[in-house]
């Protein structure tokens, strides 16, 4: 059993996602983790499937979605994990909002880097002149929060932004 990371990017139209799931599930592989989405208007999607099919299977399957040259599908293996998740980690949420310049993102996300952090779900919309931006991050347990969350404010301060992180409940529907 192997996994494969498969990416669907391009003119956004309907039955997209139901095209491509079709196409999977027709090869026999389960789908594990996905993500999709609009980004100005163009669909993004992507998928980490399971099964006993090649990159080259997946792509040959879906390449019926790209005939027509308006989107772009691509297909990889996943390397197997090296145990980095094995550290402990605790769950927090992170929230940026304010008037919209470049950089927010890169000052932001380095803070938590340089905190050992892990940004496992990123999202950010510009609506008008308001830039919003919330992620899920891991911090290791080791990590001072409070200070990490000082410092996300400072650097948030210095682009006029609001930041704030606070922990992620953990309750599951």
């Amino acid at each position: 059993m192997s996994l494969i990371a498969v990416t669907v990017i391009g003119h956004d139209r309907p039955g997209i996602i139901a095209d491509a799931t079709a196409g999977l599930a027709g090869l026999g592989l389960n789908l594990e983790d996905s993500t999709m989405t609009l980004l100005r208007g163009h669909f993004a999607m992507m998928l980490i499937c399971s099964g006993d099919r090649s990159p080259e299977q997946v792509r040959e399957a879906l390449a019926p979605l790209a005939a027509d040259g308006r989107l772009q599908v691509s297909a990889a293996a996943v390397p197997d994990e090296d145990g980095a998740g094995s550290r402990s980690l605790r769950p927090y949420v992170l929230t940026v909002h304010g008037g919209d310049r470049p950089g927010i993102v890169s000052a932001v996300t380095g803070v938590l880097a340089a905190a050992g952090g892990n940004i496992t779900d990123l999202t950010t919309r510009l609506t008008g002149d308001l830039y919003v931006a919330v992620a899920e991050v891991d911090l290791p347990a080791e990590a001072d929060a409070d200070a990490v969350a000082a410092s996300l404010r400072d650097a948030g301060a210095e682009l006029g932004v609001g930041v704030t992180l606070r922990p992620q409940e953990t309750d599951v529907l």
